[in-house]
């Protein structure tokens, strides 16, 4: 597989294209402001502690105050079994936190006050209304490792299938890291030779001695350790050798990638090039049409089928719908055809959009069970390319599956759009058919209060005025012989089409 990196700025906007075989498959951005945390290191204070969620909420400087569960809180404060950190994607975590304290451990109430002065990583960013999810197990990732200060465990990359190279890169790593310390070996380590990886340990320990040293000196809340900015992070924990160049459209962040690169990946110097051409460099790429079309709530599908993505508060929604494909044999291969072909784009538009939590796929009834696994099996495979962590159910008896992709960052749609200001987030609007009725009713009440004035003003948008002296014209008539009443319709060109006024005098 060829892979290429593009990065675009405009203005204080950074965004990095993933393309894997000319087809984008991860984009990300940094607006400076709204850049995320995940992995940044503060100094907290505890402000409020919360029996019955066993979790505390910590102010470290954010918009909003923080939250660490119980089950988060690490060997600095527990006597606790080694685990692995959740902010390492090659290893397996645990996605769901825990509300109420292990067996033996003790509860968040024993172990936090409020005031208290503590050191926490952001593991999570903060996503909708939530705030930032917290660990006080701090890791810090380097291009080949990744430094536990406070956990004594040595790990090696799944992916590093090798037992020879195994056991040399735990054998290295053991001997040389500090006591009560951890590394886990990342999977571009394979064949390293010593030296590199000897490099990547030193840098992480000093930066790891200037944490301890500003948490103090500093008084809480204040940010220890800033995580690189997103082009370099992005290329330290995904620049593989497949990657044949990165493409680069601004000079200020050429030089800044350059002199990482000449510092931590010498051999990956030579592949980043400055952009040159006069049209924007996501144009050439094909990234912005991608990207306009992620946002959209339709996916068409090659075949002419489509899929219809949904997201909402709680959950993501996918629909696979036939659409224009009809098939050549029977119905059933039909659907299984529509539904394979569907796996694929799934997996992908989740990866694309950063979609995160609990998905919902309504794949097209298939009676066969042969070809309802087939489809499962295929989900499955897929899933496991991508890099978040997902769990996938077997296809219901309604034709559904339920799985979870890790979420640690706000989706593409909800970065990229805000709530509609005119239909305030719903994505809909009473009909105008409705609208009249309403009004109708409510000239109903007035009439009761005006007492003797014989005439009733109604405000209301342009669309709804015409519909009354249109459509609805014999029925305001009705109602004006009814009510015994003139009924008076203005347009009001700055209203909000559901607004309203309805007043005598």
């Amino acid at each position: 597989m060829s892979s290429e990196i593009i990065v675009n700025k405009t203005g204080r906007e950074v965004r990095v294209a993933l393309l894997e075989n000319s087809q984008l498959t991860e984009f990300h951005i940094d607006r400076g402001r709204d850049r995320g945390y995940v992995g940044n290191v503060y100094k907290g204070k505890v402000v409020r502690v919360l029996p019955g969620m066993q979790a505390a909420f910590v102010d470290v400087g954010l918009e909003r105050a923080a939250f660490l569960y119980v089950g988060d809180i690490y060997k600095e404060f527990l006597d606790l079994p080694n685990r692995e950190p959740a902010s390492v994607d090659e290893t397996v975590v645990e996605e769901v936190p825990r509300s109420q304290p292990r067996s033996g451990q003790p509860a968040i109430q024993d172990l936090l006050k409020e005031g208290q002065e503590i050191v926490v990583q952001v593991a999570k960013d903060p996503i909708g209304t939530k705030g930032a999810r917290l660990t006080t197990h701090v890791t810090l990732p380097g291009r080949y490792i990744v430094f536990m200060p406070t956990v004594e465990h040595v790990g090696i990359s799944r992916r590093i299938d090798k037992d020879k190279e195994r056991r040399r890169l735990r054998e290295f790593v053991d001997k040389h890291r500090p006591k009560g310390a951890g590394f886990i070996v990342r999977t571009v380590c394979a064949n390293q030779p010593n030296h590199i990886l000897k490099q990547d340990m030193d840098y992480l320990l000093r930066t790891w001695e200037k944490i301890q040293k500003a948490a103090t000196e500093k008084k809480a809340p204040a940010p220890l350790h800033i995580d690189y900015g997103l082009v370099v992070r992005f290329l330290r924990d995904n620049l593989r050798d497949d990657v044949r160049r990165i493409v680069v459209d601004d000079k200020s962040t050429h030089a800044e990638l350059q002199s990482f690169m000449g510092d931590f990946m010498p051999d990956f110097e030579d592949r980043v090039q400055v952009y040159r051409g006069k049209e924007p460099v996501f144009d050439v790429y094909g990234v912005e049409t991608e990207v306009s079309r992620s946002l959209g709530r339709k996916v068409w599908l090659k075949s002419g089928g489509y899929l219809v993505i949904d997201q909402t508060e709680a959950l993501t929604a996918i629909d696979i719908n036939s659409g224009k494909y009809v098939g050549k044999s029977s119905l059933e291969d039909t659907t299984t055809r529509i539904n394979l072909e569907a796996v694929k784009e799934i997996v992908h538009q989740l990866r694309l959009r950063n979609i995160g939590g609990i998905v919902i796929i309504d794949f097209i009834d298939m009676d066969k069970e042969t070809n309802r696994d087939k489809v499962y099996k295929a989900l499955e495979d897929e899933a496991r390319q991508d890099k978040a962590r997902t769990n996938v159910l077997k296809i219901s008896e309604l034709g559904l599956v339920e799985m979870t992709r890790k979420r640690v960052q706000e989706d593409l749609t909800r970065f990229l759009t805000e709530d509609c200001f005119y239909c305030e987030g719903n994505g809909h609007l009473r009909a105008r058919e409705t609208l009249c009725f309403d009004i109708f009713r409510e000239a109903q009440r007035e009439a009761g209060r005006s007492g003797q004035r014989e005439t009733i003003f109604v405000n209301a948008h342009p669309l709804v005025a015409d519909m009354l002296y249109g459509e609805e014209f014999e029925s305001l008539d009705a109602f004006e012989r009814r009510l015994e009443k003139r009924i008076v319709i203005r347009a009001m060109g700055h209203f909000h089409m559901e607004r309203f006024e309805v007043y005598s005098r």
